[in-house]
Protein backbone atom coordinates (compact mmCIF):
# COMPACT_ATOMS: atom_id res chain seq x y z
CA UNK A 1 0.00 0.00 0.00
CA UNK A 2 1.22 3.27 -0.81
CA UNK A 3 2.22 6.08 1.78
CA UNK A 4 -0.71 8.12 0.75
CA UNK A 5 -3.31 5.28 0.71
CA UNK A 6 -2.38 4.38 4.28
CA UNK A 7 -3.16 8.59 6.21
CA UNK A 8 -6.16 8.82 4.10
CA UNK A 9 -7.47 5.65 5.81
CA UNK A 10 -5.86 6.62 8.90
CA UNK A 11 -7.26 9.70 8.81
CA UNK A 12 -10.41 8.33 7.50
CA UNK A 13 -10.61 6.33 10.41
CA UNK A 14 -9.58 9.27 13.21
CA UNK A 15 -12.22 11.94 11.81
CA UNK A 16 -15.02 8.74 11.75
CA UNK A 17 -14.38 8.24 15.48
CA UNK A 18 -15.23 11.89 16.38
CA UNK A 19 -18.13 11.51 13.53
CA UNK A 20 -19.80 8.78 15.28
CA UNK A 21 -18.92 10.10 19.06
CA UNK A 22 -20.48 13.74 17.96
CA UNK A 23 -23.76 12.26 16.26
CA UNK A 24 -24.24 9.48 19.28
CA UNK A 25 -23.90 12.76 21.75
CA UNK A 26 -26.95 14.39 19.57
CA UNK A 27 -28.90 11.37 19.56
CA UNK A 28 -28.47 10.54 23.01
CA UNK A 29 -28.36 14.57 23.92
CA UNK A 30 -30.54 14.71 27.23
CA UNK A 31 -28.71 12.13 28.74
CA UNK A 32 -25.61 13.86 28.30
CA UNK A 33 -26.79 17.65 29.03
CA UNK A 34 -27.92 16.37 32.68
CA UNK A 35 -24.11 14.35 32.49
CA UNK A 36 -22.70 17.68 31.99
CA UNK A 37 -25.11 19.52 34.28
CA UNK A 38 -23.99 17.31 36.97
CA UNK A 39 -20.34 17.97 36.48
CA UNK A 40 -21.16 21.33 36.96
CA UNK A 41 -20.71 22.65 33.47
CA UNK A 42 -22.13 26.35 32.80
CA UNK A 43 -24.32 26.19 30.07
CA UNK A 44 -24.47 22.40 29.36
CA UNK A 45 -26.90 22.26 26.69
CA UNK A 46 -25.10 24.91 24.66
CA UNK A 47 -21.48 23.71 25.18
CA UNK A 48 -22.89 19.80 24.62
CA UNK A 49 -24.13 20.98 21.03
CA UNK A 50 -21.22 23.08 20.28
CA UNK A 51 -18.46 20.29 20.99
CA UNK A 52 -20.74 18.06 19.25
CA UNK A 53 -21.30 19.92 16.13
CA UNK A 54 -17.34 20.73 16.23
CA UNK A 55 -17.04 16.26 16.61
CA UNK A 56 -18.96 16.30 13.57
CA UNK A 57 -18.06 18.80 11.05
CA UNK A 58 -14.28 18.54 11.94
CA UNK A 59 -14.45 14.74 11.79
CA UNK A 60 -16.01 14.17 8.22
CA UNK A 61 -13.22 17.10 7.51
CA UNK A 62 -10.59 15.12 8.33
CA UNK A 63 -11.93 12.09 7.65
CA UNK A 64 -12.74 13.30 3.50
CA UNK A 65 -9.44 15.17 3.66
CA UNK A 66 -11.07 18.67 3.68
CA UNK A 67 -8.71 21.38 5.19
CA UNK A 68 -6.93 18.42 7.65
CA UNK A 69 -4.46 20.77 9.73
CA UNK A 70 -7.51 22.88 10.60
CA UNK A 71 -10.10 20.02 11.05
CA UNK A 72 -7.05 18.27 13.29
CA UNK A 73 -6.13 21.12 15.09
CA UNK A 74 -10.07 21.62 16.10
CA UNK A 75 -9.92 18.19 17.24
CA UNK A 76 -7.13 18.54 19.51
CA UNK A 77 -8.43 21.75 21.06
CA UNK A 78 -11.65 19.97 21.50
CA UNK A 79 -9.86 16.78 23.17
CA UNK A 80 -7.41 18.89 25.35
CA UNK A 81 -11.30 20.55 26.68
CA UNK A 82 -12.50 17.31 27.13
CA UNK A 83 -9.29 16.28 28.89
CA UNK A 84 -9.17 19.05 31.10
CA UNK A 85 -12.83 19.26 32.33
CA UNK A 86 -14.35 16.16 32.09
CA UNK A 87 -11.43 13.49 32.72
CA UNK A 88 -10.03 14.53 35.90
CA UNK A 89 -8.93 11.36 37.72
CA UNK A 90 -6.60 13.16 39.97
CA UNK A 91 -10.05 14.04 41.70
CA UNK A 92 -11.63 10.34 41.50
CA UNK A 93 -11.39 7.51 43.74
CA UNK A 94 -10.38 4.02 42.78
CA UNK A 95 -12.38 2.23 41.00
CA UNK A 96 -13.24 5.33 38.39
CA UNK A 97 -9.69 7.02 39.22
CA UNK A 98 -8.13 4.52 36.97
CA UNK A 99 -10.81 4.32 34.36
CA UNK A 100 -11.06 8.37 34.03
CA UNK A 101 -7.24 8.04 33.76
CA UNK A 102 -6.80 5.21 31.10
CA UNK A 103 -9.19 7.16 28.59
CA UNK A 104 -7.03 10.46 29.62
CA UNK A 105 -3.87 8.83 28.57
CA UNK A 106 -6.02 7.25 25.14
CA UNK A 107 -7.14 10.72 24.54
CA UNK A 108 -3.56 12.03 24.39
CA UNK A 109 -2.62 8.95 22.35
CA UNK A 110 -5.52 10.34 19.77
CA UNK A 111 -4.05 14.15 20.38
CA UNK A 112 -0.69 12.38 18.85
CA UNK A 113 -2.64 11.31 15.70
CA UNK A 114 -4.36 14.32 15.03
CA UNK A 115 -1.04 15.89 15.05
CA UNK A 116 0.28 13.26 12.77
CA UNK A 117 -3.01 13.23 10.42
CA UNK A 118 -2.62 17.72 10.39
CA UNK A 119 0.84 17.58 9.54
CA UNK A 120 0.18 15.60 6.14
Amino acid sequence: MHVETIQALGALLLGGVFVFAGIEHFVKFAAMRDYLAGQKFPAPALLLAAGSAIEVVAGLMLAFGVAPPFAAGALVVFTLATNATLLRFWEAAEPERQVLRNAFLINFAVIGGLLLAGAT
